[in-house]
């Protein structure tokens, strides 16, 4: 699947996240979604990748729940640093990293398919 298809999909999820998480707002306009997906990707892909090395031994003890949680600090340090996107508290961040993983999952699987 190309990077720019998966880019959308990622955009997607954060589109139907900030319709139901009422703590999760991004900016109007679709190119502030992409500029989230894109800004939370290469977050996710460099820091969560060596966090989810180093806390290996938790995420094995909770059988891979503990991942949500680093997908959530992952979602505040997009916060962080970007402008668009506002996330009011962790349990926000919580809930939509959650459904930004089920939505982008189920997207992802539907694409393979087609």
């Amino acid at each position: 699947m190309s990077l720019v298809l998966r880019w959308a999909v990622l955009a997607g999820a954060f589109w139907i996240t900030t319709l139901i998480v009422n703590g999760i707002q991004i900016k109007d306009g679709a190119w502030n979604y992409f500029w989230v997906a894109a800004l939370f990707g290469l977050i996710n892909t460099f820091i969560g990748s060596i966090l989810k090395l180093f806390t290996l031994p938790a995420v094995i003890l909770t059988f891979g729940l503990f991942v949500f949680v680093i997908n959530a600090a992952m979602l505040m340090l997009t916060d962080r640093w970007s402008d668009v996107i506002t996330i009011d508290s962790f349990t926000s961040a919580l809930i939509g990293s959650l459904l930004i993983s089920i939505f982008s999952g189920i997207a992802n699987k539907l694409i393979k398919r087609a």
